[in-house]
C-alpha cells in the first residue's frame, strides 16, 4: 500500500512539473496587470510592436490603420503600440507593468522586429506577422472568424436573393 502511494505521489509531482511551463504562460495571460485581460469578450485587440520609432514599415502600418479606422472599428478592434519599449492602448500610454505584462502574454521581445499580432475577442492569438501587414489582410482574417461571421448575420437583415 506504501508503494501504491508513493508511485502515486510521484505520478502527481512529474504531471506538475510538466504542466508547469503551459501554466505559467497562462498566468502570464491572466496577469492582472496585463490590460489584455479586460479587453477579452470585448475587443479583437490588434497588437503592434516595433524596436523603433524610425521604421518606416510601423509608419506605413499606422497611417493606413488611420485611412481604414471606420473599418477598423467596426471589427471591435483596439490597438496597442508598443514603440521602443513604450506601450500605448488606445492612443493612451499604458505603465511600464503593464506593457511588460502585454509583452509576455503574446511572448514576443520589444527588441525584436516590427511585429503585428491580431488576438481574438476570446483572448487566444489569431495571427502573429513579422514585418508590413496590410490592414486589409487582418480584416479578412477578421471577417473570415465564426464570431465575426455571426455578428455580421445579426446586422444585415435576410434580404430575398435576386433572380
Amino acid at each position: 500500500m506504501l508503494r501504491l502511494r508513493y508511485w502515486f505521489t510521484l505520478l502527481g509531482l512529474v504531471t506538475l512539473t510538466i504542466g508547469l511551463p503551459s501554466s505559467g504562460h497562462a498566468l502570464a495571460a491572466d496577469n492582472p496587470a496585463n490590460p489584455l485581460v479586460t479587453d477579452r469578450g470585448l475587443f479583437r485587440p490588434l497588437i503592434l510592436v516595433t524596436p523603433s520609432l524610425d521604421n518606416a514599415d510601423y509608419h506605413r502600418i499606422r497611417m493606413q490603420l488611420q485611412a481604414q479606422r471606420d473599418a477598423f472599428e467596426q471589427r471591435k478592434m483596439v490597438l496597442y503600440s508598443i514603440e521602443a519599449g513604450n506601450g500605448h492602448r488606445a492612443g493612451r500610454p499604458m505603465t511600464p507593468y503593464e506593457t511588460q505584462a502585454v509583452l509576455e502574454a503574446m511572448d514576443v521581445s520589444p527588441d525584436g522586429p516590427l511585429t503585428v499580432i491580431l488576438v481574438g475577442m476570446d483572448g487566444g492569438k489569431k495571427m502573429q506577422l513579422e514585418g508590413f501587414v496590410p490592414p486589409r489582410q487582418v480584416f479578412d482574417i477578421i471577417d473570415n472568424m465564426p464570431i465575426r461571421r455571426s455578428d455580421n448575420e445579426r446586422e444585415t437583415p435576410n434580404q430575398a436573393p435576386r433572380p
